[in-house]
């Protein structure tokens, strides 16, 4: 059956349809927390992430930085409360050996990024540097283990250096001659990566075996924490990769499976990140709601395996993928819009709403590459649209996820305009984050939550959709205070203009 393309000028006819929206907040059917570690981020070796982005060495004299890692990136990220970060890649892991980049710098092998644009690296940061930016940051760290060109006893021995007790073996001997005595206790582990592509175009019975090895020499006998050890599931609706993994791996080693979902509406010819045509932004967003069913389906997948959800499910790569800007200097190097903070703001409510399974969650890329919440240019450091929506919805992080349904969501052509998601903090706050990804029309809204007052809110919009921070003029988009709206007997009342992210915040 052929789907019916409906033309683009009819659904601009469309938008001008009243909808009278009800989102009602079920707080007597709350159970589950919403981790804090889907608030997390990605840093790869790719373009201008690592070197020339998050790290300027540390003989750099013009930009201030502590171990060669930009202080001001710190202090932006530290504002984000960022849980986690994963790191070397991508498909950068792959091709990683992490022996090269340990000891003095001045030793350490010279290698060239076979994986994007074959570039020369020094291997000036490494694990050490990337360690010691985790606990700088108040982060975990997220490794992900080379399962391509490396080998089982490379990751095993990865394993032990980073996390077993001085004086434990050579290994150990090896960290404190390097600077480290105490280990770093790392607990997340990805075993692989994009498996299926970059990484080995295995078939899933190959990589089901070859996790097996890796999780079984990948232990936590000699650790206080055990091990979180995740598989590496699909990129694409390719439903019968999680069922393989799931199926065959054994329940004792495997604590997380992976996703991949990036909203881009044509990979052939992606599109600028900042001239896109109204059309390019509605398929922009039909992709970015893929992640519900995305998720929905690996879910019912993992239920049938694990009922009592032990396994969590990782998104650790999703965001907006765009042609590079040349004029960027870096491989992947994009702009970000308010586009970018409408699939920002509706991936996470989607993240909030199915925190029953997805435990983790890594944007891509933490800075310069991808939907990065920060751009650098030489001194100069912005934060974008995408930055101002996870700092916003961090109140969420480990708070009770409060269930919310949705009555007369408008829908254009498959698209649902409004996207929410609501949780109750440890001291009774509750906060309500509301999304219209609606180009054109405002939309009415009754949120109907029992026993809530003092509301505040704050909004994060424009009024293109093309709209971004500059580094001449840095702060044309960010969140304001919004008072357009009423409470009264448990409900709030209110009118979201279009291609706007509000959070409610009352107790």
């Amino acid at each position: 059956m052929k789907t019916k393309i409906i033309p683009f000028v009819f659904l601009i006819s469309c938008f001008t349809l009243a909808q009278n929206v009800k989102i009602t907040i079920l707080e007597s059917e709350a159970k589950d927390t919403i981790s804090k570690h889907i608030y997390g981020h990605f840093a790869e070796h790719l373009g201008r992430c690592i070197y020339d982005g998050i790290y300027v060495g540390e003989e750099n004299k013009v930009i201030p930085n502590t171990n060669g890692v930009r202080n001001d990136i710190i202090k932006a990220l530290k504002e984000l409360q960022i849980p986690n970060l994963r790191w070397p890649g991508g498909c950068f892991a792959d091709i990683y050996h992490w022996k090269d980049a340990i000891g003095p710098k001045e030793d350490r092998k010279h290698i060239e990024n076979l994986s994007w644009g074959n570039i020369r690296e020094n291997n000036a940061f490494g694990t050490h540097e990337f360690l010691d930016l985790c606990e700088q940051l108040g982060a975990e760290p997220y490794l992900a283990v080379n399962m391509n060109s490396g080998t089982v006893q490379e990751a095993m021995e990865w394993e032990q250096y980073v996390n077993n007790e001085n004086g434990a073996s050579s290994l150990t001997d090896l960290r404190a001659k390097n600077g480290r005595d105490k280990p770093w206790k790392v607990k997340y582990w990805g075993i692989g990566n994009e498996s299926w592509d970059c990484g080995g175009h295995m078939t899933a019975d190959y990589y089901v075996n070859l996790y097996k090895r890796y999780a079984t020499a990948m232990t936590s006998y000699s650790n206080t924490e055990k091990l979180y050890r995740i598989a590496v599931g699909p990129g694409t609706d390719d439903y019968e990769w999680t069922e393989t993994v799931m199926k065959n791996i054994p329940a004792r080693r495997i604590e997380g499976l992976s996703v991949h979902h990036y909203s881009v509406f044509d990979w052939s010819s992606k599109g600028s990140s900042f001239e896109f045509s109204d059309n390019e932004y509605y398929k922009t967003m039909k992709r970015a709601w893929f992640m519900e069913e995305f998720i929905t389906k690996n879910s019912e997948i993992m239920d049938k395996y694990d009922p009592e959800k032990n396994v969590g499910l990782i998104v650790d790569e999703w965001g907006g993928w765009y042609e590079t800007i040349p004029s960027g200097g870096g491989q992947l190097y994009q702009q970000n819009t308010i586009r970018d903070a409408m699939i920002a703001g509706l991936s996470l409510n989607v993240f909030n709403n199915h925190a029953d399974r997805v435990h983790m969650a890594n944007l891509a890329q933490t800075v310069n590459v991808l939907q990065a919440v920060i751009l650098t240019k030489d001194e100069k450091m912005i934060l974008t649209p995408t930055y101002h929506v996870m700092n916003m919805y961090k109140v969420h992080q480990d708070a009770l996820l409060l269930p919310t349904t949705i009555e007369n969501n408008p829908d254009y052509n498959g698209i649902a305009a409004i996207s929410v998601s609501a949780s109750k903090s440890e001291n009774g706050t509750k906060h309500i984050s509301l999304v219209n990804i609606d180009l054109i029309k405002s939309h009415d809204i009754t949120i109907d939550i029992d026993d809530i007052s003092n509301v505040s809110a704050q909004i994060l919009t424009s009024k293109k959709v093309q709209d971004h921070n500059t580094f001449e003029n840095p702060e044309s988009i960010k969140p304001i205070n919004f008072k357009d709206f009423k409470v009264k007997n448990g409900k709030i009342t209110v009118k979201v203009p279009p291609i706007s992210v509000i959070v409610f915040k009352g107790k």
